[in-house]
């Protein structure tokens, strides 16, 4: 995984006006919770997906923010600084949540990736799991998988 980090970093900077949308990802509606994002390719397992791009936001305003309604489009990048994807975001603010997820997001020289955690099939709806950080965040979670945990939360 650390030299599939290593590339990606490398390729970001070396590929300038990165397009905003993929032709791998669709968004369509989602069996999981409203709309969601479909692969239009396969992805192998450790494939980069895409990058969760939006507005680079202070915790401050990600809390304000989530107060009102459609602020779920909010991702953690480090501890005072969050991305919402709603605001000059791409196909990935529309990845749904899943207890058991076939994607994972990583942080990587300043910028969020999502990374393929196993063979994800052309028409498969990338999921994430949240682990929602956020207390005052309250999401019942849709997935209905079998190892859901019910909320969108960390385990306490």
């Amino acid at each position: 995984m650390l030299q599939l980090i290593q590339t990606v970093h490398r390729t970001k900077q070396t590929i300038p006006g990165e397009e905003k949308t993929s032709r791998s990802l669709a968004v369509t509606k989602s069996p999981l919770h409203g709309l969601g994002c479909f692969a239009t390719v396969r992805f192998l397992k450790d494939n980069r997906i895409g990058e969760y791009t939006g507005e680079k936001i202070s915790r401050k305003e990600a809390m304000r923010r989530l107060k009102r309604p459609g602020g779920t489009r909010i991702s953690e990048l480090e501890a005072e600084w969050y991305i919402d994807g709603s605001v000059d975001g791409n196909q990935t603010q529309y990845i749904n949540h899943s207890c058991d997820p076939n994607a994972d997001a990583y942080v990587i020289g300043g910028s969020l990736f999502i990374f393929a955690l196993r063979e994800i099939a052309r028409g498969e709806e990338i999921t994430v799991d949240y682990l929602n950080s956020f207390e005052q965040d309250q999401s019942v979670c849709q997935c209905r998988t079998a190892s859901c945990r019910q909320r969108i939360q960390k385990a306490a």
